[in-house]
C-alpha cells in the first residue's frame, strides 16, 4: 500500500467499518429480511401447497424480492470484511488480478473493491437473451411483427389503441420532428387501419341490406381524392372528379 498514506488509509478503514456496522445492524434488525419465515407465515393459509403461485402472487413476489435483498446485503459484507483483511495483512489497495495500486479515487467511491478499473468483473455489461428466444419467433411476440407475414395483431397494434384514448407524452417528445398536434403523434396514427383491410373500407359503406352506396368524406377519401392512382383510374373510365 506504498500508494497509499496512511491518512488515506485510516479514512478509508474507518469508511468499511461503518459500512459493516450499518450492514449488520439492518440485517439483525429485520431478521434478514424475514427469509428464515416460511412462506405460510406471511400469510392467513394453512399451507400454501395447494395452491397456485398465483393465488399467492404478491407473498411469492415480495420473498422474491426479500431474498434478492438479502443477498445483495450479505455479498457486500463479505466484500467489505475481505477488504478489511487486506488492510490488516498490508496487500490492500492492490489489484488482486494485475497487482497494480487501485486509485485512491476508485477506493474511495468503492472501498471494498479488490480490482482496479481494467479488471473489474462487474465492467462488462451481459448481452446473454432468454433461452427461450432460441424457440420463440419473435421473441414473446409482443413487440411490432410488421416485417413478417400476416402478423396478426401484435404489440404495436395494443399500444396504438392505447394512444387512442390519449397520452401523456407531448409532441415534444414524438419520434417525428414535424409533429405539431396530439392526434397526428400515435404510431403509424396516419396508416394503420381499425376494422378493416384495404383504404376504400374505411369510407365506402352501405346500409343493413348492402343498399344505397355512399361515401364518407374522411382522411382516407380526402387521400385518394388527391391521389396519382384516383387521377389514374379517372382517364382510365372517362370519369370526372364529380363520379363520386
Amino acid at each position: 500500500m506504498p500508494h497509499l498514506t496512511q491518512y488515506q488509509l485510516t479514512e478509508l478503514k474507518s469508511k468499511l467499518q461503518a459500512d459493516q456496522e450499518s450492514l449488520k445492524e439492518r440485517l439483525t434488525q429485520n431478521d434478514h429480511y424475514g427469509v428464515g419465515q416460511s412462506l405460510r407465515d406471511n400469510t392467513s393459509e394453512f399451507s400454501s401447497l395447494d395452491n397456485h403461485p398465483a393465488d399467492i402472487g404478491t407473498e411469492l413476489f415480495e420473498r422474491e424480492k426479500d431474498l434478492a435483498l438479502c443477498d445483495h446485503d450479505e455479498l457486500q459484507l463479505t466484500r467489505i470484511e475481505d477488504a478489511l483483511e487486506r488492510i490488516d495483512k498490508g496487500n490492500y489497495g492492490v489489484c488482486v488480478t494485475c497487482g497494480n495500486p487501485i486509485s485512491f479515487q476508485r477506493l474511495s467511491a468503492i472501498p471494498e473493491t479488490a480490482y482496479c478499473k481494467e479488471h473489474s468483473p462487474q465492467s462488462v455489461v451481459s448481452t446473454d437473451r432468454p433461452v427461450e428466444e432460441e424457440i420463440l419467433s419473435p421473441p414473446f411476440g409482443r413487440t411490432s411483427m410488421d416485417e413478417y407475414e400476416n402478423p396478426g395483431f401484435d404489440g404495436e397494434d395494443t399500444w396504438q389503441i392505447l394512444e387512442a384514448y390519449g397520452t401523456s407524452t407531448s409532441p415534444a417528445y414524438s419520434e417525428d420532428a414535424d409533429i405539431g398536434s396530439y392526434d397526428d403523434m400515435g404510431i403509424e396514427s396516419d396508416r394503420e387501419m381499425d376494422g378493416f383491410v384495404e383504404s376504400y373500407e374505411s369510407y365506402v359503406a352501405t346500409d343493413i341490406y348492402g343498399q344505397n352506396v355512399f361515401f364518407y368524406r374522411n382522411g382516407q377519401y380526402q387521400e385518394l381524392m388527391s391521389s396519382t392512382e384516383h387521377l389514374d383510374s379517372e382517364d382510365s373510365l372517362g370519369t370526372g372528379p364529380n363520379t363520386y
